[in-house]
């Protein structure tokens, strides 16, 4: 079965791409859920004016994120915690913590676009990705220190 895609589905594809998917999850999955609809003769129409949108919303989007991007990396986020020995932090940083950071300084992000695998739990600098876009990634630096007794 042939669907396009109307949003983004993780490992399948992004909004406009026409994918051949098994009958079953596309019957029962990504059609129920208005993932996608059916690639038939006569959606080629708005087929072809979902691309064409789709494509239009995602220069301008990207040219948002090349923006924000530009001004993110010179970005600095300072945290301090309470630590034990061996420069182990009791709490940790978040993408949470992260992303209210930002939005302090006036940068509104998405939690969930920063790449965190985990939450910081040492002390020390660290290189922290934040995937504005498909295609770009910022990345800003994040200094743990040890919180003043």
């Amino acid at each position: 079965m042939k669907v396009l895609l109307l949003k983004d589905v993780y490992k399948l594809g992004h909004a406009g791409d026409v994918k051949k998917v098994a009958d079953g999850y596309g019957r029962n999955y990504l059609l129920p859920k208005r993932l996608a609809i059916e690639a038939t003769a006569g959606n080629r129409a708005v087929i072809e004016q979902m691309k064409v949108s789709s494509q239009r919303r995602s220069d301008r989007e990207k040219a948002d994120a090349e923006g924000l991007s530009k001004q993110l990396e010179g970005a600095t986020l300072s945290f301090a915690r309470k630590s034990g020995e061996h420069d182990h932090l009791f709490g940790s940083v978040t993408s949470g913590d992260i992303a209210d950071a930002l939005a302090s300084q006036g940068f509104t992000v998405d939690r969930r676009k920063i790449q965190l695998d985990e939450p910081l739990k040492n002390l020390g600098e660290f290189a922290v990705a934040i995937k504005l876009h498909r295609d770009i990634t910022a990345t800003v630096k994040v200094v743990v220190a040890k919180e003043a007794e």
